[in-house]
């Protein structure tokens, strides 16, 4: 397995993306990092999906939700996707810099909030790459099992070795 600069082993995998986005610039780097690039016509308007680990991801632009409050077309494909995606992701591709960018990640959140779908704020190309590989490598199999099993081990020893929970002990003993 090739290894990186920082000496982490590299991750390839096969992305399953919209035809829409086969222009990209996102896709032209997860294509230079030697993913597999599959285009559907199937997939949703704007999704990037990785199917080993179960996560699809929506990629929209601020400048296609409506100014108002109401429904669009863009808030439509977006439950639709939650619809279908048991694990997905919305980034939401805008420079986060003003009052309106952040009004609109608000509505959002709160338009979405009890769904399954997490939105993540990204600035450019490089942050959708980023967020999407890490996403979906910590999701994905042979990763998510060792993060499980250290996360595992940390509990048990925190619950072995904490005085807090020594004290705890304690006082129920006492109690008894």
């Amino acid at each position: 397995m090739a290894t990186s600069r920082e000496g982490i082993p590299e991750w390839k995998t096969t992305i399953i993306v919209s035809t829409s986005l086969q222009s990209h610039k996102a896709i032209g780097i997860l294509s230079a990092q030697a993913h597999r690039i599959r285009f559907s016509d199937s997939v949703h308007l704007g999704a990037v999906i990785f199917p080993l680990s179960g996560t699809a991801f929506l990629l929209v632009d601020p400048q296609d939700l409506p100014e108002g409050s109401g429904e669009s077309g863009v808030t439509d494909r977006i439950k639709t996707f939650v619809q279908v995606h048991r694990n997905s992701f919305l980034l939401l591709f805008a420079p986060f810099s003003g009052n309106k960018e952040l009004e609109t990640l608000s509505v959002i959140q709160r338009r979405f909030l009890g769904s399954n779908l997490r939105v993540l704020p990204v600035r450019n190309d490089e942050d959708i790459v980023r967020g999407m590989l890490t996403i979906a490598k910590a999701t994905s199999r042979p990763l998510s099992d060792s993060i499980s099993d250290r996360m595992s081990e940390a509990r048990a020893y925190i619950i072995d070795k904490s005085p807090v929970w020594e004290m705890l002990r304690q006082t129920v003993l006492l109690n008894k």
